[in-house]
């Protein structure tokens, strides 16, 4: 059962155009890369931090391992590792793999006359950010990822589910934190916590609150981000999963209470997208519209106004807010940042 599991997830990934690289590695080029290439708009990232999107590189160095599974996550969680990866491969070889299959997704563009201008540059990205599937921080050797990434010069993103605080303090204690580092603050409770994560670590949503506290030792080392991820209610659904929500009015002092725990410099405020296996779980009228998502943002807002957080950024087609108590001058990544 485990092997046809694995099997059907692989086939899955490739499926969906993610290129599988070694034991444990993948890397996709998204829409937003792709949209780039054609000139047809860019991500958030661009927006708010000056991040080229066809040069960005969207890559899971731990396809398979994960503590939690997430109702709104759109990977098959029908084969999940808990635990960290088993017999890590060497960081800088996997640089290379993953670019050089990365290239090999967007050799298509070559014959794309609007294209060609970007695609030499897409083949050398300055972004990597660790958010595509799984949790990066059972990657045992990413901090010698991220320490050979900045040997190169290029961006790093660290997305997490905050489940591992120690791993983030030793990336700190070897100084090989990424360019920014992200948590993802899906739920404001603890109750709403278990319910949405189903998470295989009984002290969950502990580690969580440790690690939001370690974000504000953290400040000034590194960009610190938080994200939350919104969904609302199917008021046609009966089930409970159906009144299952993370942004009504009583969520809104609970979330800047945690935020306040640990003083990110930025916060984006998100919706759940209705995609791959998200599909099986959660309905697509659970997916929040930009109008919907700026309202919560505005509410959050009031609710911090005194901790200096304002919204400074957002993007309707990628529906993100983005709130920060940095200067506008200040949002954009500085190469000394990197």
């Amino acid at each position: 059962m485990i092997q046809k599991n694995y099997s059907n997830f692989l086939k899955t990934l490739r499926k969906r155009k993610y290129g599988l690289v070694g034991k444990h590695s993948a890397v996709q080029v998204c829409n937003w890369t792709k949209n780039s290439l054609n000139n047809n708009g860019s991500c958030w990232k661009e927006k708010f931090y000056g991040i080229q999107s066809h040069r960005c590189c969207q890559v899971s160095v731990s396809l398979f391992n994960c503590e939690n599974k997430c109702l709104h996550c759109w990977r098959d969680t029908s084969y999940t590792l808990s635990g960290e990866v088993n017999k890590p491969e060497e960081p800088k070889e996997l640089i290379k793999r993953l670019v050089e299959e990365r290239k090999r997704l967007m050799n298509g563009f070559g014959g794309n006359e609007k294209a060609k201008k970007k695609l030499k540059e897409a083949f050398e990205p300055t972004l990597f950010t660790f958010s595509l599937t799984g949790e990066a921080t059972l990657y045992p050797r990413l901090g010698e990822m991220i320490k050979e990434l900045r040997k190169q010069g290029k961006i790093t993103f660290l997305v997490t589910n905050g489940l591992n605080p120690k791993f983030i303090k030793k990336l700190d204690k070897e100084n090989n934190l990424p360019t920014q580092l992200v948590v993802s603050l899906n739920t404001s409770n603890k109750k709403l916590y278990d319910l949405w994560h189903c998470s295989s670590k009984k002290n969950a949503w502990k580690k969580l609150n440790e690690t939001l506290a370690l974000f504000k030792k953290l400040k000034g080392k590194t960009r610190i981000a938080v994200r939350l991820n919104l969904v609302k209610k199917d008021i046609d659904d009966g089930r409970d999963i159906g009144q299952l929500s993370n942004m009504e009015d009583k969520h809104i002092k609970e979330y800047a209470s945690l935020i306040k725990k640990a003083m990110p410099d930025f916060i984006h405020v998100d919706g759940f997208k209705s995609i791959g296996d998200a599909r099986k779980r959660l309905s697509w009228k659970k997916m929040p519209c930009f109008g919907e998502i700026k309202e919560f943002a505005l509410k959050l807002e009031k609710e911090l106004k005194n901790s200096g957080y304002k919204i400074m950024g957002e993007e309707y087609r990628s529906a993100v807010v983005m709130l920060s108590n940095r200067k506008s001058r200040e949002l954009r990544i500085k190469k000394s940042e990197v």
